[in-house]
C-alpha cells in the first residue's frame, strides 16, 4: 500500500495539512483521531468520509481513535452553521453515543492483539471530572480571545445577525482540550477532520504547544459537495443514514446509483477502496460510453456492500430490477410476492372506506403523506410527475377507487422519477 498521504492525495482527500505531518507519519506508527458528533443515534453518509480516513490510516499501519463527543455534543459546534443548535439532553446524548459507537465498530479493527488496534473514546469521560473554574484557569488562560475570534467559524457568526452564544464560542477550546487530553494520555499526535474543522483542530495543536510544549500535527479533507450545488447526502426524504431502519439499503443504493457523471468520478475515489488503476479504467470506460453508467453502478455496489453487506446489496438490485427493468410492463404483472418483497420502497397503509367510495387523486396523495400538502400534490400531478400502477396521472379530477387495486389490495405510486410508494388498503 502507498504511504497514507500519497494514497489520500490521489483520492482527493487532502485539503489543509500542518507542516511536519508527512515526516511524522513516515517516522513511526502514529496515533490519530477524528471526532464524531452524536447529534443522532445514527451516522449518515457524510460521516463515511471520516470513517474511511480512519480506515486508510489503520491500513497504513497507524492507530486510529474514533472520538464520540458525549461532552462536545452538549455544547454544539458552530462551524459551518448560521444559527445556534438546539442542545440535547444527557439521556438523548447517551442513546446517540451508543448508536454511533455500534456503527463505528463495524468499520474499524478493534483486535487488541494488534499493535494498531482501533479505540473508541468518549470525551465526556474526562470532561465530567473537570469543573468550570478548573477549566478556565488551567486551559482557558493559554488561548487568547483574539486568537479565538480570528477563526472563520467565529467571525462569520459574529458578523451575521444571529451572533454567537458564549456556549458555542467556547466550543473550539473544548475540542482543543480533547486533542490535548489524547496527546497526554494516548500519545495521540495527529488530528484529522473535515476542512470546516481546521480552526478547531489548529486550536488543539496550539493548546498542546502552549500547555505542555508538545508538537502535534493535522490534516483535513475537503467537504464533499455535489456538482449541481445541492447538499451532499440530502434527498427529498432527508439525510441518507447508515442505519438501515432510517434509510433502507434500496434507498441507499439508489442514492449512489443516481449520482451524475462528475460526482461519480470523484466519489468513487473517496467512498471506495478500489485501487488507482481500477478506478482509472472505470473512468475510461465511462468516457467511452456514459450510457452504461459503469461508474455509478460500481460506486453504488461498492458502497452498499461496504455499509450493508452483500445480501442487502442483492436485495436492492432485485427491487431495482422489479421497479425499473421493464417500465412498460403493466403493474398487474407484478405478483403479490413481488410487491410485498420490495425492500426499501416506502410502505403506507390507507383506509379501505375512502377507496370504496372513490377519492380524488390530490386528496389521496396528500392524505397518504406521499406529498406534504394538497398544493404540492396538485402541482406535481399537473406537471405529469405522478404515476399510479405505472400509468401516468395528469388530471387533478382523476379518481382513485377499488378498480385500480392490484391483487384487490395494493396501489403502486411513483412520485417523480425515482420515488416509489406501496399503498396497502386496509
Amino acid at each position: 500500500m502507498q504511504p497514507l498521504l500519497e494514497e489520500l492525495q490521489w483520492r482527493g482527500m487532502i485539503q489543509d495539512i500542518m507542516p511536519g505531518t508527512k515526516e511524522q507519519l513516515d517516522k513511526e506508527m502514529t496515533t490519530a483521531y477524528i471526532g464524531f458528533d452524536p447529534t443522532a443515534d445514527s451516522l449518515h453518509i457524510g460521516s463515511l468520509v471520516p470513517i474511511i480516513l480512519l480506515m486508510h490510516l489503520q491500513k497504513a499501519g497507524h492507530k486510529p481513535i474514533a472520538l464520540v463527543g458525549g461532552a462536545t455534543g452538549m455544547v454544539g459546534d458552530p462551524s459551518g452553521k448560521n444559527e445556534e443548535r438546539n442542545l440535547l439532553s444527557e439521556d438523548v446524548l447517551n442513546v446517540n453515543v451508543a448508536g454511533v459507537k455500534a456503527q463505528l465498530e463495524k468499520f474499524l479493527d478493534f483486535d487488541k492483539n494488534k499493535i494498531n488496534a482501533a479505540e473508541i473514546a468518549n470525551n465526556y469521560d474526562w470532561f465530567k471530572e473537570i469543573s468550570f473554574l478548573d477549566f478556565i484557569r488551567d486551559t482557558g488562560k493559554h488561548i487568547t480571545v483574539n486568537y479565538m475570534m480570528a477563526k472563520d467559524s467565529v467571525k462569520k457568526r459574529l458578523e451575521g445577525e444571529t451572533g454567537m452564544s458564549f456556549t458555542e464560542f467556547t466550543y473550539q477550546l473544548v475540542q482543543g482540550y480533547d486533542f490535548y487530553w489524547l496527546f497526554q494520555n494516548k500519545n495521540c499526535k495527529l488530528q484529522m477532520g473535515g476542512s470546516d474543522q481546521w480552526g478547531n483542530i489548529v486550536t488543539g495543536a496550539e493548546l498542546i504547544r502552549r500547555k505542555c510544549g508538545g508538537e502535534a500535527f493535522a490534516f483535513t479533507c475537503p467537504l464533499i459537495k455535489k456538482a449541481d450545488g445541492g447538499k451532499f447526502g440530502k434527498t427529498e426524504q432527508g439525510n441518507i443514514w447508515l442505519d438501515a431502519t432510517k434509510t433502507s439499503p434500496y434507498q441507499f443504493y439508489q442514492f449512489w446509483l443516481n449520482a451524475n457523471d462528475s460526482d461519480a468520478e470523484s466519489w468513487i475515489k473517496i467512498f471506495t477502496f478500489l485501487d488507482e488503476p481500477t478506478i482509472n479504467g472505470l473512468i475510461g470506460e465511462q468516457k467511452k460510453d456514459a450510457s452504461k453508467r459503469i461508474l455509478q453502478k460500481t460506486l453504488a455496489k461498492e458502497v452498499t456492500i461496504f455499509v450493508h453487506g452483500e445480501d442487502e446489496y442483492n436485495n436492492a438490485i432485485e427491487t431495482t430490477e422489479k421497479l425499473f427493468s421493464n417500465q412498460h410492463a403493466a403493474a398487474e404483472s407484478l405478483s403479490e410476492q413481488d410487491l410485498e418483497g420490495m425492500d426499501g420502497i416506502v410502505k403506507i397503509d390507507f383506509a379501505k372506506a375512502k377507496i370504496e367510495s372513490g377519492i380524488d387523486v390530490v386528496s389521496f396523495l396528500a392524505e397518504t403523506t406521499i406529498f406534504t400538502s394538497r398544493g404540492e400534490a396538485k402541482k406535481m400531478v399537473q406537471g405529469g410527475g405522478v404515476s399510479i400502477n405505472r400509468l401516468k396521472v395528469d388530471r387533478v379530477e382523476f379518481t382513485v377507487d377499488r378498480s385500480l387495486l392490484l391483487h384487490a389490495k395494493y396501489l403502486l405510486v411513483q412520485k417523480g422519477k425515482k420515488n416509489y410508494f406501496l399503498v396497502s388498503i386496509i
